[in-house]
């Protein structure tokens, strides 16, 4: 198909600027308890700080090295993400003083340096100097002198120090690591309520002191700055260097990067700010953004609770899975049948129960297993590592490229290959994204596999704050081919054809491929046809094409993405049968989901891939069937429940307006992860309006057996 400019597309990099307004939205919205609403400032702000570092950075690069046409491109593409990021952040600094405001309602009070009272103040110094000032390291600058590297991990303060007669610039980075962003402090005597206060006003309102017999100072002023790099490892080509090696040394690299942002002070002097602009060579074509007083929003994240419960999300207790709880050990459960996790809602220690139990079991012979991040302190390599003294062959795939966790890779690899484990670094070129696990078992006298294919990563953190699905399952051609997966890793020249899997970069693109386009062949035979897709980005150009073409053929399109969606719906003669939402919520939304109705013989599959050109075509994913007629069903109820959302959805459109769906006076509240919730716990699936469900009336597709 051609890219013609008849073809409707929104920039990747726009579409992700618009799914964080709908972060922000929800810090925006007084039904969503107090407390969260502050964290998710601080998520809307490490999004925005991953955006600079990463896809800022991209477009930064092609604008560099672009031929003078492609440049003109570029260059409008990076006023625009300018021109959003400033019209977020004015939004943000809106949000924040409105959060500031309904704190204050509840009694919880954020205060800066100018609102103690000397009761405070007393508690605030002697604070400050147990604790803080022997973390401050102050440097003096001068024009001599190149300025330090600006970690971009880090906040700064760029320091104006008066005299009588002159002014000298100094730098300091804040104390973060050991004391935290938020100090709670005192009350006010005789007043009622939980005061706060920010680890940069303490040092704002101590700050001579900090420079005490150094200057005959008359006056000192801090302004908060922030500098992100471009986060691309550069991974040099020295065949005498192991891939490890230029891991680690690219590592060091990243960190003086080039600088993609700088956000400053905006009441920041004109001279103050002109010399660190000057210094650190920030050109036009770097993104200088004006901004408030704080920077590191991003550590809202972690914001105290000092209020009551009802401040928070209300917890949902872990959902029992009797298949697994009533099963003498949890292979016979799955040797019975296919088991389907779905985390948060279920708790991830049932899939740390299998790997410690096959850790154990004088009938396992070994464990395959890729890991792209995991916990900091991991049961799942704590039981490999257990499998390993307990005569196991244990072979870890660990991918070394998993961006921000490379450090963290780096010593589990060690800490694995150093006890025994059989590691293998990824492939390079090559992405290992997938999540498997592969456990080969002897059962009379036969060696049997039991296999995991998941959506997210193998991290006991991340599965009480993300949505994702874990398909346990005994099918044993499934296993043969994930057999044949981890060969392909560990030899990239060997190929294997899969009856059952879609495997990237191998065959995924062409499989898709051709079941979007059965799908619009049978919408012209008259036939029943439809596609519903789940996932987190849809940015590939080539099959939003095809899904444009099954439109125009009569298809029903029903999509459910989380971040960027480069596909524009509802456009006249393209895309009028494209329906897209997004669902923001209490948990990130991270499975991939595919759904093709193949005239009633309905096929369902799961995958760690998004629809996006580097997960088909330069990443090892793996998409996998689910077989089973009860995992089918379940699983087109949840998306049945997702597609009915009217408090959490938002329609995806080509105006990026990220409106919520009209609710009549009348109409059922769905709030779909609460209603997953409950529908999981009770196994009563909801009355929904038949006009809304996911994909058009079909029975489900006969149950394949391949054990």
């Amino acid at each position: 198909m051609s890219d013609s400019p008849e073809i409707p597309r929104v920039a990747k990099e726009l579409s992700w600027l618009s799914f964080n307004e709908r972060v922000l939205q929800e810090a925006d919205d007084p039904d969503v308890p107090m407390i969260q609403r502050v964290r998710y400032l601080g998520i809307f702000s490490n999004n925005l700080d991953e955006f600079f570092r990463v896809r800022v950075a991209d477009v930064q690069r092609l604008a560099n090295f672009a031929t003078p046409s492609k440049k003109i491109e570029y260059l409008d593409l990076q006023e625009q993400i300018r021109d959003g990021v400033l019209a977020l952040q004015k939004r943000f600094n809106k949000v924040y003083e409105n959060v500031l405001a309904e704190m204050r309602k509840r009694k919880i009070y954020l205060v800066n340096e100018t609102q103690l009272d000397e009761v405070q103040q007393d508690w605030v110094r002697n604070y400050f100097y147990e604790n803080i000032q022997p973390e401050l390291m102050p440097v003096m600058l001068d024009e001599q002198t190149a300025p330090p590297e600006l970690n971009d991990s880090a906040i700064y303060f760029a320091i104006k120090l008066n005299t009588e007669n002159s002014k000298r610039y100094a730098l300091l980075e804040i104390p973060t690591a050991r004391t935290g962003r938020f100090i709670r402090i005192p009350k006010r005597k005789g007043k009622r309520g939980k005061v706060v206060m920010a680890i940069d006003n303490i040092i704002r309102l101590c700050l001579s002191d900090v420079f005490m017999g150094i200057l005959p100072l008359t006056s000192a002023e801090a302004y908060t700055i922030k500098i992100t790099r471009d986060a691309e490892l550069e991974l040099g080509e020295e065949i005498t260097e192991s891939f490890f090696e230029r891991i680690s040394q690219s590592l060091k690299k990243r960190r003086s990067g080039v600088p993609v942002r700088f956000v400053y002070d905006e009441s920041m002097p004109e001279d103050l700010l002109g010399y660190f602009t000057r210094r650190l060579m920030l050109g036009k074509l770097d993104s200088i953004i004006p901004g408030g007083r704080y920077h590191n929003s991003k550590d809202f994240m972690s914001f105290p609770n000092l209020g009551p419960a009802y401040l928070e999300f209300k917890p949902l207790p872990p959902i029992p899975v009797p298949a697994i709880d009533e099963s003498p050990n949890i292979f016979d459960a799955i040797r019975d049948r296919d088991v389907l996790l779905y985390y948060p809602y279920h708790h991830f220690s049932y899939l740390e129960r299998l790997v410690k139990t096959a850790a154990i079991d004088p009938a396992v012979r070994s464990i395959k297993i890729c890991l792209y991040r995991v916990a900091s302190a991991s049961h799942i390599a704590d039981a490999l590592l257990n499998a390993v003294a307990n005569k196991k062959e244990v072979t870890v795939v660990v991918e070394l490229q998993a961006r921000f966790d490379e450090e963290a890779n780096i010593d589990l690899a060690e800490r694995l290959t150093d006890n025994g484990v059989n590691v293998i670094f990824g492939v390079p070129g090559l992405k290992v994204h997938c999540k498997l696990l592969l456990i080969t078992r002897m059962e009379n006298s036969t060696p049997r596999y039991y296999s995991h294919i998941g959506t997210g990563n193998f991290n006991e953190k991340t599965a009480r704050l993300y949505t994702d699905f874990s398909l346990l399952t005994w099918n044993q051609e499934i296993g043969e081919e994930l057999w044949q997966v981890f060969d392909f890793i560990a030899f990239t020249y060997r190929r294997h054809e899969f009856k059952h899997l879609m495997v990237s970069p191998l065959d995924s693109r062409a499989k898709i491929r051709a079941k979007i386009r059965r799908e619009a062949d049978n919408a012209r035979r008259g036939k029943t046809s439809g596609i519903t897709i789940k996932c987190n980005n849809l940015v590939d150009n080539e099959l939003i094409d095809e899904l444009y073409a099954a439109s125009q053929a009569g298809v029903s399109i029903r999509i459910i993405v989380r971040g960027m969606c480069s596909l524009v719906p509802q456009v006249k003669g393209i895309s009028d049968n494209i329906e897209a939402i997004s669902i923001v919520d209490r948990y990130l939304e991270h499975p991939r989901v595919f759904v093709f109705h193949n005239d009633g013989l309905r096929e369902f599959y799961l995958s760690s891939a998004d629809i996006m050109t580097r997960n088909i075509d330069y990443r090892v994913e793996v998409v996998v069937p689910v077989y089973d007629l009860d995992l089918q069903i379940q699983l087109q109820n949840i998306l049945d429940i997702q597609w009915c959302d009217n408090v959490k959805a938002r329609t995806i459109d080509a105006g990026m307006r990220n409106q919520k769906r009209e609710r009549s006076r009348n109409a059922k509240i769905i709030r779909s992860q609460e209603v997953i919730y409950r529908y999981l716990k009770s196994g009563k699936m909801p009355k929904l309006s038949k006009r809304q469900l996911a994909l058009p009336s079909a029975k489900p597709a006969k149950k394949k057996t391949a054990k």
